[in-house]
């Protein structure tokens, strides 16, 4: 979790998982309905509480409420009916971050800069939603569901708590990057619960129906051969809770309720399977509805085109709440009222394609009843009467083409920003991370061919070999994942991002030889390809190739003196040697670049230690205790320092603390040799039996010590 003040705290966090989530019924949607104010009426409040809730990767057409009859989302449909459902509204993005950026900024991505998943963070001089409402003494948090949204990459701006915790903190990171939509829900819940009657503004962002689909229980048995659908309904379930809790702390009636998708989902149309390539409505068109039920009229639904980016101006507008400069979205309120009813024009990119695989960005512009993407050959659709979008109208209606040639320059020209680009460099956990999430691609390690570049609608025979690998993968086939990835190297050799793939596939089936040989060839290829660099150093490391490993580390470290993965890799190797000097310089500086690592700052501190500093690493500990009060590790190294340190109250104090949070042989053991230090014969003896009793079978060196020991110590209690 991420809260500004105390990073590595735990406000707001709750472990209660939701078994039976409570549905809110048709009749209590009804009842919203008939609660709500006149048609078409809005009213303007001051002091209005709003919860901003985003479906991650949620199509509008799969909702009940936007028609699909096998839909099972009654929670999502109560809200729709009781208040303001926008039948045809945008995303700028297929992809989650650059989306997210421009509902918390209400500006397009050419404002923003926030292009892609992992390599951007948001500028931070660009003022969010979120510091609007802070400022104006709102209390603000957010729960989020997948690293794409982590804080590292700026959305955590304005939040004085932001629950991005989805595990315990590793040096080389393998714990899962999503949580479940129920988890989410009880970790708002939990912080609704301790707010007293402040007002709020608040963001839950779901993620369940990204790829891969896998709905839990009954929603699995429910929607067999639809995992989407399914994980969709589990989603719609879980909102249910926020629904019920709102409704039993009589907020209800007080909270604008803002749900919005921030892009939709291919299913094999064109071709695409997930999403982020192509930019055609099944990806772009998202769900969108406003629930107010005394500020905002219920059952109404708003047919023109709308944006995410008019999500920030909207909510301000009826919080009564001043608007912020630059914004590039409109007040929806009018479109509300009747008096609009005119279709906004909607920038449209993808530069994921760009900067994944080397293939040309897609980028476009809807108008009135047009749609036109810039690619190398252009496309030219009337969505009003070409809703699939199968029939590119570019060289039969020459006009038309040239008008939205023209009105996207405009757009262009009207709302690109000066902003200096935010990007940034993948860890070897984030790209593990991406890579878990489906995002088969990363750092801009593309090495890009001369002349014009592919067009990614011919490409998609090249993206279903590289989804059906990691499909395959995801669903146990390791051969034809293996087979896929293979042949991806042999379609697209300038890209690294190929041989990643395959070497992290071969690394996760513990053939780390091979996945470090793998790399090597791309190395001979691709000799500046920077990622590369430090993942190949974390084989050798795996191989015991020490000064290979050290040698890969400072290879990348030239090209970026604060890349994390490199520092933590070449301490490590330091770590080994014993050369503690130097493992303390590298652990410093990737503390300097992540701060919040909890691992790190435990290395770093024992490395101090080691190197004869250790009331300086005492200290660093105790820090960390504070803001991880329950982690044993942290009680565990603070025994041995202080016993180091010849302060043994102090060493007794933290090892029986770490002993009542973990009772294992690790801990019974240490909190032995202390208690025996100081005297404590008797109670030491006790937690060295138990030290035995609990080590698994098998004679160890330090099994035949204790034993030893225990021996002796029982023959001088006697």
């Amino acid at each position: 979790m991420s809260i500004r003040k105390k990073r590595n705290g735990r406000l707001g966090r709750s472990k209660r998982r939701i078994a039976s989530v409570l549905l809110i019924p048709a009749a209590a949607g009804i009842s919203l309905v008939l609660s709500a104010g006149a048609a078409d009426k809005v009213k303007k409040e001051a002091g209005l509480n709003v919860l901003l809730v985003t479906l991650d990767t949620t199509r509008a057409d799969r909702l009940g409420c936007y028609g699909f009859a096998k839909a099972r989302t009654p929670n999502l449909d109560s809200l729709a009916a009781g208040g303001v459902r926008f039948a045809n509204a945008y995303c700028p993005a297929p992809m989650t971050l650059p989306s997210h950026c421009s509902i918390l900024t209400g500006t397009y991505p050419i404002y923003h800069k926030v292009h892609n998943n992992g390599t951007y963070y948001l500028n931070p001089e660009i003022l969010t939603l979120t510091e609007r409402f802070k400022e104006n003494g709102y209390r603000t948090a957010a729960f989020v569901s997948s690293f794409n949204v982590d804080s590292r990459f700026g959305t955590d701006k304005g939040f004085e708590v932001y629950d991005d915790t989805y595990g315990r903190d590793e040096m080389i990171k393998t714990f899962r990057s999503e949580r479940s939509a129920a988890d989410t829900s009880a970790a708002f819940i939990g912080w609704l619960d301790g707010l007293g009657g402040a007002k709020f503004f608040s963001w839950i962002h779901y993620y369940d129906p990204h790829m891969p689909y896998r709905p839990p229980s009954p929603f699995r048995e429910q929607f067999p051969g639809d995992p989407y659908d399914g994980e969709i309904a589990s989603m719609d379930h879980a909102f249910g809770a926020v629904l019920a809790k709102l409704k039993d702390k009589n907020l209800l009636d007080k909270t604008l309720i803002v749900v919005a998708g921030d892009h939709g989902e291919a299913l094999g149309e064109k071709g695409e399977v997930d999403h982020g390539v192509l930019i055609y409505d099944v990806s772009m068109r998202i769900p969108f509805i406003f629930f107010a039920p005394r500020n905002l009229p219920a059952g109404k639904v708003v047919d023109a085109r709308v944006r995410l980016i008019d999500i920030m101006p909207t909510i301000l507008d009826l919080a009564r709440l001043p608007s912020v400069k630059n914004v590039q979205g409109a007040s929806l309120l009018p479109f509300i009222e009747g008096k609009r009813t005119d279709d906004l024009t909607c920038y449209l990119e993808s530069y994921y394609p760009l900067e994944t695989y080397g293939w040309s960005e897609l980028v476009g512009v809807i108008d009135k009843d047009w749609k036109y993407i810039r690619a190398p050959r252009p496309e030219l659709y009337n969505i009003k009467t070409d809703k699939d979008e199968n029939r590119n109208l570019y060289e039969s209606d020459p006009q038309t083409a040239a008008a939205l040639r023209k009105k996207f320059d405009d757009v262009l020209r009207e709302n690109t920003s000066n902003l200096v680009l935010s990007r940034r460099k993948m860890s070897l956990v984030e790209e593990e991370r991406l890579r878990s999430l489906g995002y088969v691609g990363g750092d801009g390690a593309v090495k890009l061919p001369k002349g014009p570049l592919p067009d990614p609608k011919d490409k998609m025979g090249e993206f279903r070999i590289l989804m059906g690998a990691v499909q395959s993968e995801w669903n146990g086939d390791m051969a034809a994942a293996e087979k896929n990835y293979r042949e991806m190297i042999r379609l697209a050799p300038d890209v690294a991002w190929r041989y990643l793939d395959l070497a992290i596939f071969l690394s996760k089936n513990n053939r780390v030889s091979e996945a470090a040989a793998v790399l090597e060839q791309g190395l001979t290829r691709l000799p500046d390809a920077f990622p590369l660099y430090s993942r190949l150093a974390h084989f050798y490391m795996r191989l015991g190739k020490l000064q290979e490993a050290l040698d890969m580390s400072r290879a990348a470290l030239r090209m970026d003196p604060r890349y994390f993965d490199a520092l933590v890799i070449a301490a490590a190797v330091e770590d080994v040697r014993g050369n503690w000097a130097e493992s303390v310089k590298y652990y410093k500086t990737a503390l300097d670049v992540e701060p919040e690592n909890l691992m790190v700052g435990m290395k770093y501190a024992y490395a101090l230690a080691a190197a004869g500093s250790g009331e300086e690493a005492a200290a660093i500990d105790e820090a960390l205790k504070r803001d991880n009060p329950k982690d044993f590790r942290i009680y565990l190294d603070l025994g041995v320092i202080y016993t180091s340190l010849g302060k043994l109250d102090l060493a007794e104090e933290n090892l029986a603390r770490a002993v009542e949070i973990s009772p294992s042989p690790e801990t019974h053991f240490n909190y032995a040799v202390i208690l025996e230090r100081v005297g404590k014969l008797a109670e030491a003896a006790k937690h060295l039996r138990l030290y035995l009793q609990q080590t698994p079978e098998g004679e160890t060196q330090r099994k035949a010590e204790a034993r030893k020991a225990l021996a002796d110590w029982e023959k001088r209690l006697r």
